[in-house]
């Protein structure tokens, strides 16, 4: 049903085929997704376009050249991109269509490039990718190859939409977690995990999850949500966070730091502290669901609606040896 030949055509990957093909035969049965064919049968319906003009290393990824579309085809290729919504990360233009997502995914992208090494020439991995749009970053900043993981099937489709036009076999997703990927798979000179340590009910061994898929030398990049200060150093949230439920704790910064070095990393840093505004994270048409402006306190925005600090992210950087 879905085309992973990119991946497995890619020999640096070929000892761990038996592994990655099992996890991915359980991800993707039709059985657990009910959605799935009716998502399917809307990348079927996108016009054949030819792609004349893609650019990655600007605020909004951009496939193909407005005003290049017949009627017939922008009005078909926008109802298609449509009806996948909701589009959580962004933003997108392919050709004449604007996807408006929920995030300003380009903002952290600001927050984060001036402080991590040159991704030139570099085999990336970023987990908890969502649709890929930190990934088509990475490539505009000259990454050599990038693989995107996140277990959410409408992030795959939505990227399936996105790669029909970009055609691009330098970056993949695989519909996957972390607890998927082989225990130990040092291949990649920089992975990123961002907005995934706080969803982890064990955050130290995610952290050597990381560093076990890094090369020597290699760069791990984690961004996550931060508190300033609280007795231990970490936050658990009774049930929910900001309306999430699957929040299992959120650290300080120097909680954080401790965690990353008793794995076993150098040079750990914090390099970016940031309280995510109203206006990175809202509705959109292309999001219509309740976003943060709902999840926070309506008398008081520094408090989550369930009275905890809003959320606040600390960018950290730290080298494998």
């Amino acid at each position: 049903m879905i085309d992973f030949n990119s991946f497995f055509s890619r020999p640096e990957f070929q000892q761990w085929h038996t592994d990655f093909k099992t996890a991915l035969a359980q991800r993707v049965d039709p059985k657990r997704h009910g959605d799935l064919r009716g998502w399917l049968e809307i990348i079927d319906s996108l016009p054949e376009i030819d792609t004349n003009e893609i650019y990655l290393n600007q605020d909004t990824v951009t496939i193909g050249a407005k005003g290049a579309l017949n009627q017939q085809d922008k009005s078909q290729l926008h109802d298609a991109l449509f009806a996948l919504k909701p589009w959580r990360k962004g933003p997108y233009q392919i050709f004449d269509t604007f996807i408006d997502t929920e995030w300003r995914s380009d903002w952290k992208w600001q927050r984060v490039s001036p402080h991590i090494a040159s991704l030139a020439g570099r085999t990336v991995l970023d987990v908890g990718c969502g649709t890929g749009y930190h990934c088509w970053r990475m490539l505009g900043d000259g990454a050599d190859y990038v693989l995107g993981i996140d277990p959410s099937m409408r992030f795959l489709v939505q990227h399936m939409a996105v790669q029909k036009y970009a055609q691009n076999s330098n970056f993949d997703l695989l519909p996957i977690g972390i607890e998927d990927m082989p225990g130990s798979m040092p291949l990649f000179d920089s992975v990123f995990s961002m907005g995934v340590l706080y969803h982890r009910r064990n955050p130290i061994n995610h952290i050597i999850e990381l560093k076990n898929l890094l090369a020597s030398g290699g760069e791990l990049v984690l961004e996550t949500l931060i508190i300033d200060h609280i007795e231990g150093g970490i936050l658990t949230p009774k049930e929910r966070y900001a309306q999430m439920r699957n929040v299992w704790s959120i650290m300080t910064v120097d909680k954080i730091i401790s965690l990353i070095k008793q794995a076993g990393f150098t040079d750990v840093q914090c390099v970016d502290q940031n309280v995510t505004s109203l206006d990175e994270q809202r509705r959109t048409d292309w999001m219509q669901f309740h976003s943060l402006k709902e999840f926070l306190d309506p008398h008081d925005v520094s408090k989550t609606i369930e009275g905890y600090p809003a959320p606040k992210r600390g960018l950290f950087i730290a080298t494998k040896r």
